[in-house]
């Protein structure tokens, strides 16, 4: 796209930006809406493995719904916009102070128009900039070279799945897998473990980049690298090339399935990369990535700032926006207040629809509401784990731009009590939640529903408006309590009042199939 028809797009306002920021506002905007050829080529991939009419099979065409209403509507594929990742490689004399204050008012620019959302907090004050600025962020790396040109990659990578990544320390004990030494058997087997313990929590199917050796640090860095690698390369290394190959096949196995949910399909690619460690370290690094893996780059003239060409945009790749989906007629329909007699007649699988008003709440809502009254009666009511991205406009209204759901699990320690204490009936969020919260819906007659995890478009087209906002200024955007007023909002009953939990059995299958996997492979 041409920075001419960039404009027209509404892609962007162009106004008082140089020349360098107009073209790392594109990549920015591009990077967040339109997923890369490779990543919509394993995806599509994906979809044709699945059995028609299954849960995996639903979760997978929803979406490519999103990919497809991101793209043509300029909008965030998801919600949750990570924390912006650029990787640089720039001519020696090349001014890195001046491009960094560039990238820095990009991605201000970007924020503000809702192509980003603002997810740059104080970890002390908890309170969020809004802009995407602050100590530390966004993350910039600088690398020289002796080429006439700048090479810019960023990666969007969200929370949900960078909380998934994980470090190893071999020698080391796994479960399902047994002892995990220091040789290739023994990092294959943690590169297992990494993809099992992600389940859907990470939003599978999803890919991985894998560090081997280094220390602490440097082993991140390197497994987080690995992503910004094409999908469709080789790895340079026979044994590496080997040894990703089977990661993703036996993955496959695994049958944990997009969202979690079960299925053929749960890794989508696998890169690994190598470093020297010193003898007393063996460090294997996985970067867990969700499907909708926003990597792009951009090579910059480094005299006008202008884009020269496009990376990773080998070939145009289009998605058709699947005919199957949520089976609307058969699902069953919820509204607030909802009585209990309902809810306890849900049962594990079922499809619902959400209509009237549900309200959002994350994080710090739930440290909230755990000392404090609630701003709004929530007896009988819908409580969605979600930090959309909103843009007010002119007349002071909002609007929501992006508002799929985060990951539940972090709000266990909090969701029984509240669910008793206010009265909740439905819990909505993604990759499932523990043993407290299912003793806690089976305890008040409760429900906790997934929903597709980054669907934010697909999610957003069912909120006709906007009710209102509690603890805007307190918490933020993304932790504010909104109250939106839906239609035919759909998600699945993964976890009943009966004490049934699907991410229990998907978990508790995986783990059998893992233990098949435990044998040595590798000498």
């Amino acid at each position: 796209m041409s920075p001419e028809q960039f404009a027209r797009s509404g892609r962007g306002a162009i106004h008082n930006m140089n020349q360098v920021q107009k073209s790392l506002l594109q990549l920015i905007t591009e990077t967040s809406t339109n997923l890369p050829p490779d990543v919509r080529r394993a995806i599509a991939r994906a979809n044709l493995q699945e059995e028609f009419g299954t849960r995996a099979a639903l979760a997978l065409n929803t979406i490519v719904d999103n990919i497809v209403s991101a793209e043509e509507d300029v909008q965030p594929i998801c919600q949750d916009t990570g924390m912006p990742t650029f990787i640089i490689h720039c001519p020696v004399g090349f001014n890195q102070i001046e491009f960094e204050k560039d990238i820095k008012a990009a991605v201000a620019e970007a924020t503000r128009l809702g192509k980003l959302r603002p997810n740059s907090v104080d970890p002390l004050t908890g309170k969020n900039t809004g802009d995407n600025l602050g100590p530390g962020v966004p993350v910039v790396h600088f690398h020289q070279w002796e080429k006439d040109e700048v090479d810019v990659r960023l990666i969007l990578k969200g929370g949900g799945c960078e909380n998934k990544n994980i470090q190893y320390a071999l020698p080391t004990e796994l479960p399902g897998l047994g002892k995990a030494g220091r040789d290739l058997d023994g990092i294959r087997k943690c590169i297992l473990h990494a993809v099992y313990q992600a389940q859907g929590q990470g939003c599978s199917a999803g890919f991985i980049g894998v560090g081997i050796g280094g220390d602490r640090t440097s082993g991140y860095d390197l497994a987080k690298e690995q992503l910004f690698r094409s999908l469709d390369d080789t790895n340079e290394n026979p044994e590496l090339a080997e040894l990703e190959k089977y990661v993703v096949e036996k993955a496959n196995q695994l049958d944990i399935g997009t969202m979690g949910f079960g299925g053929r399909v749960t890794l989508l690619g696998c890169k690994i990369g190598v470093r020297n460690r010193i003898p007393a370290s063996f460090y294997v690094s996985v970067a867990y990535n969700c499907w909708a893996f926003r990597r792009l780059g951009v090579v910059l003239d480094p005299k006008t700032g202008e884009i020269r060409h496009w990376l990773y945009k080998d070939k145009e790749e289009k998605l058709e926006r699947p005919q199957g989906g949520f089976n609307i007629d058969g699902a069953i329909v919820l509204e607030a207040p909802i009585s209990e007699e309902k809810i306890r007649q849900l049962k594990v699988g079922d499809v619902v629809l959400i209509r009237g008003l549900m309200h959002t709440g994350r994080d710090e809502i739930h440290r909230y509401l755990m000392g404090n009254d609630a701003p709004i009666d929530l007896s009988g009511g819908v409580l969605y784990h979600c930090g959309p991205v909103m843009l007010k406009d002119d007349a002071g209204e909002w609007h929501v731009k992006a508002a799929g759901p985060t990951t539940s699990s972090r709000e266990e320690p909090y969701q029984a009590d509240i669910i008793e204490k206010f009265g909740i009936r439905a819990v909505i969020g993604k990759g499932g939640m523990g043993k407290k919260t299912l003793e806690g819906l089976k305890k008040s007659g409760a429900v906790y529903l997934n929903a597709i995890g980054g669907a934010a478009q697909f999610y957003a087209r069912t909120v006709q408006r906007v009710v209102g906002v509690d603890l805007l200024d307190k918490f933020g955007v993304p932790e504010a309590m909104w109250h939106l007023e839906v239609q035919d909002f759909p998600a699945i009953v993964t976890m009943d009042s009966h004490g049934n939990s699907l991410h229990q059995e998907v978990e508790q299958n995986s783990l059998v199939k893992l233990e098949n996997l435990k044998d040595p492979v590798f000498c």
